[in-house]
């Protein structure tokens, strides 16, 4: 019999335990070994069976238990002790209370991250991949910083789906529905007691509601907007059915609710709590854009022209893009846009012809008929990047058609390569030594990282034992896991004895878990399956495959990949050395990563935006096997794994796979098994002195941290501040630069350069000669104020293309009637090699981000 309500009845603490109930709601225990230690100590099995969630823990004890918890003194002592930790943690200065901006200015009081999955713990799965991940491991970053970051996403009824296989290997999606009474959040309310809602207009006249539940991820609140909420119809209840789930207009209301609503959500929170209003907004890939448009609409009530608001939330916005292909970028029909922004559905002072051009692709290759959140995200984001400087590059060259006229390279986005959140993701024996050995934790990680290096610190010996004992303890869950997959597709106990056998606790282990498009190649080790299992099964090195992953629901084509995969794992032959571990989450990755000896990558290049996963797997002391592509073409350097070689400009996609299949086989069997493998008194030398070199040397840069203090010092202070100067004596820094772009984009089409003179260099040019360089030019209606006049030189190419330049701005020299104007300068040549020059014209204003922002320019 169903019931038609469910609801979660919360356990009553006896007051000497009362601070568990703070301690399993502040979501630090994710990462904090103590605080688990603590709840895992209540009941060690109870803990354990409820997936080490402490809520769902509290809620299981029996009254008579919890009477002699409390009857404790020991075990109350440690509770308020582990009290007393949280509330320093939460209150006490921490690395951004003692920074200072590059100006000296103030840095910015509040940061909304707006995020559409956040990944903290399989506790709260609102997540699918690296995206929630990595927004996930910004904010507990965040929180050990002190950075007053609060995050804005959408809590997901059923979350992301659970992975099963059936027998003939074919991934199969659950749903289990989430109680939010049961999770470890709390409903933002009102001073009375109800639940504060959040409303957004729909077309037909109908509304969208949602209330706000908060989760608190250390310092950092993380407000969620869940629509299955009284006030609403059916269909509006479902907007927040799942993460990534429906179709097009499903996905546009679900980004709506997150942007708008979001928001909206943000100035409930502030007036409920008292906590500033953010002063910079970042909006982590093009899902959450419309927080723009929303801002504008404030903006635009107080007074505000929609250029003058555009302007100013412009100033104050960072956008993140992730994905390096067009095709991941969400794309809404312009008519499907048009009902939720026109007609009865406007927004006030918002005409919809102003939100439909902020996403159209009004460009060279562009489809006038869609409207392109990404190019939304860029036109409102006043500072964006991409994540690993190849990924910036890519962004740059996808996006150029937004700045004709310019070079790819000025086109304004920079990067911040992605970082993960060490306490996360080390293993807590591995941790302990760094932080006892070498005082090293994920603050101190640049300087005591380097501890590492010093054999005498952590002897080889203790260092092999140390990864023995994380690749068993793997093992160990790796049989349990393929035990669990085997009951689910229906073997029984008599079939499964060889599961005893699967993996060895002394074989190299090779680790592969990670979404599964097609582009990042699950299948690309069974290009050549006898190669494959000539290195599974050698008599004196073999290898061992871990293997998971998850296929959205709507990709038949990754499913496939997977059966593929799966099929060849269960072949009794070699089913002792790989095995696919369904329903990849954050909990499988804590027990993977420590215990792989090698992380494998094979994306096809460049379409890995970053990728973090190897990033885990370094810092607990994993060499990378990988394409270099993402964050591993940045910072491979020969001695911390291996690079995979590319067949860059192979047309055929199969040939390509073929060629770079054999290249991963020829590592693993050349390089990777003999260096494992060789050992003197049963320890691999060369093998942990590359570990040693990955902890020193790789283990600071791919810290969240570092990723959090670049997102602060290059681009949230600088937001802040451009924000700051444009709200000014009631936006008048803002009123003006609407007004001065309105003029110089009505003046353009009249700038030009007329004529370009030279002098200064004769026939044999030397280094150290100095070309004096006067050109003449029409500015019609501009001033010299207005624009640079900019001589741009460097090497060039055979056909004359300027490869590498400089741009460096002439002086006005002379002003003649008409508009026309002469500006001088010289070039001092410090290179030799083939030079060349030429000149242009571009906008000018102290408000700008960039050279390319208007992306106007006038070239001779």
């Amino acid at each position: 019999m169903r019931a038609i309500r469910r609801f979660t009845v919360r356990t009553v603490l006896p007051e000497q335990l009362a601070p568990l109930d703070e301690l399993a709601q502040n979501l630090r225990w994710s990462w904090h070994a103590p605080t688990r230690e603590l709840f895992a100590s209540i009941d060690p099995d109870l803990w354990s069976g409820v997936g080490g969630d402490p809520v769902a823990l509290l809620a299981a004890l029996g009254s008579e238990r919890l009477e002699a918890l409390a009857a404790s003194e020991e075990f109350t002592g440690r509770v308020r002790a582990a009290s007393e930790d949280l509330h320093h943690y939460l209150r006490d200065p921490q690395w951004y209370q003692r920074q200072t901006s590059a100006s000296g200015a103030e840095l910015p009081r509040a940061v909304a991250y707006f995020s559409p999955e956040f990944g903290i713990t399989s506790v709260l799965p609102q997540y699918s991949g690296g995206l929630g991940i990595l927004a996930g491991d910004h904010l507990k970053s965040a929180s050990d910083m002190g950075v007053p970051i609060v995050g804005v996403g959408l809590l997901y009824g059923a979350g992301y789906f659970r992975q099963s296989l059936t027998r003939d290997a074919w991934q199969v999606e659950t749903y289990p529905l989430l109680d939010p009474d049961g999770l470890p959040l709390a409903v933002l309310r009102e001073e009375d007691g109800t639940p504060a809602v959040v409303s957004l207009a729909l077309p037909g006249g109908r509304t969208l509601h949602a209330h706000v539940w908060v989760a608190a991820v250390g310092r950092v609140p993380l407000l969620l907007l869940d629509s299955n909420v009284p006030e609403n119809d059916e269909a509006a209840r479902k907007v927040t059915d799942r993460l990534y789930g429906g179709g097009g207009e499903h996905r546009l209301q679900q980004e709506l609710l997150l942007g708008v609503g979001g928001v909206r959500a943000l100035r409930a929170w502030s007036r409920l709590t008292g906590a500033p209003e953010p002063e910079v907004y970042h909006t982590n890939e093009g899902h959450a854009g419309f927080l723009g448009v929303e801002r504008i609409r404030e903006l635009v009530a107080s007074g505000l022209t929609v250029a003058e608001a555009h302007e100013a939330v412009r100033a104050a916005t960072v956008f993140t893009t992730h994905t390096p292909v067009p095709a991941g970028i969400d794309r809404f029909p312009k008519e499907l846009v048009s009902a939720y922004f026109g007609g009865d559905n406007a927004m006030a002072g918002v005409p919809l012809e102003s939100v439909l051009a902020l996403g159209s692709e009004d460009y060279d290759g562009g489809d006038p008929t869609v409207f392109n959140m990404a190019v939304m995200g860029l036109r409102l984001g006043g500072r964006a990047n991409g994540v690993s400087l190849l990924h910036g590059q890519v962004s740059r060259e996808m996006f150029e058609g937004l700045w004709p006229g310019f070079d790819a390279r000025e086109v304004p986005i920079t990067s911040v390569t992605n970082g993960v959140h060490s306490p996360t993701w080390v293993a807590p024996r591995l941790a302990a030594v760094e932080a006892e050995r070498l005082g090293l934790d994920e603050i101190t990680a640049p300087d005591a990282s380097a501890g590492w290096l010093d054999a005498s610190r952590v002897p080889d010996a203790e260092l092999w034992d140390l990864r023995n004992e994380m690749r068993g303890e793997l093992v160990a869950e790796a049989r349990r896991r393929v035990r669990t997959s085997w009951r689910e597709r229906g073997a029984s106990p008599a079939e499964l004895g060889w599961v005893d056998d699967v993996l060895s606790p002394d074989v190299l282990t090779i680790g592969f878990a990670r979404r599964v498009p097609t582009y990042k190649r699950l299948t690309l080790m069974l290009r050549d399956p006898e190669r494959l299992k000539a290195l599974l099964l050698h008599p004196e090195r073999p290898v061992q495959l871990v293997v998971a992953g998850k296929s959205h629901p709507a990709d038949d084509s990754g499913k496939r990949l997977i059966q593929q995969l799966v099929r060849f794992a269960d072949d009794p032959e070699v089913r002792h050395r790989i095995v696919f571990l369904p329903n990849y989450d954050i909990g499988m990755a804590q027990s993977l990563y420590p215990g792989c000896d090698v992380w494998l990558n094979n994306p096809l290049r460049p379409l890995e935006a970053s990728g973090t996963s190897g990033m885990k797997s370094a810092l607990n002391g994993g060499l990378n096997l990988s394409i270099e592509d993402g964050w591993w073409a940045e910072w491979y350097d020969g001695e911390n794994g291996w690079g995979i070689p590319t067949a860059d400009g192979v047309e055929d996609t199969d040939r390509r796979d073929d060629l770079e299949a054999a290249a991963l086989y020829d590592l693993i069997e050349s390089q990777v098994a003999p260096t494992f493998y060789e050992r003197t008194d049963g320890v691999p030398g060369r093998w942990l002195e590359m570990v040693r070199h990955t902890l020193a040397t790789l283990g600071p840069k791919v810290q969240a941290t570092r990723m959090v203090s670049e997102y602060v010092h290059g681009l949230y202070a600088p937001a802040a501040e451009a924000g700051r100067a444009l709200a000014e004596d009631q936006f008048a820094a803002a009123k003006g630069l609407a007004g001065w772009k309105a003029h110089v984009r009505g003046a353009w089409p009249q700038v030009r350069v007329d004529h370009v003179e030279s002098a200064g260099i004769g026939e044999a040019v030397q280094v150290g000669d100095r070309l004096t360089v006067r050109a003449y030019v029409s500015l019609g209606a501009l001033s010299p104020d207005d624009v640079d006049v900019q001589v741009v030189h460097g090497r060039v190419t055979e056909a004359d293309v300027i490869d590498e330049f400089t741009a460096e701005p002439l002086t006005l020299a002379e002003s003649y009637e008409a508009g026309r104007h002469a500006f001088g300068g010289e070039v001092e040549l410090e290179t030799s090699g083939p030079f060349g020059y030429t000149v242009r014209i571009v906008p000018r204003h102290p408000h700008l981000t960039s050279v390319a922002e208007l992306g106007l320019v006038a070239n001779a």
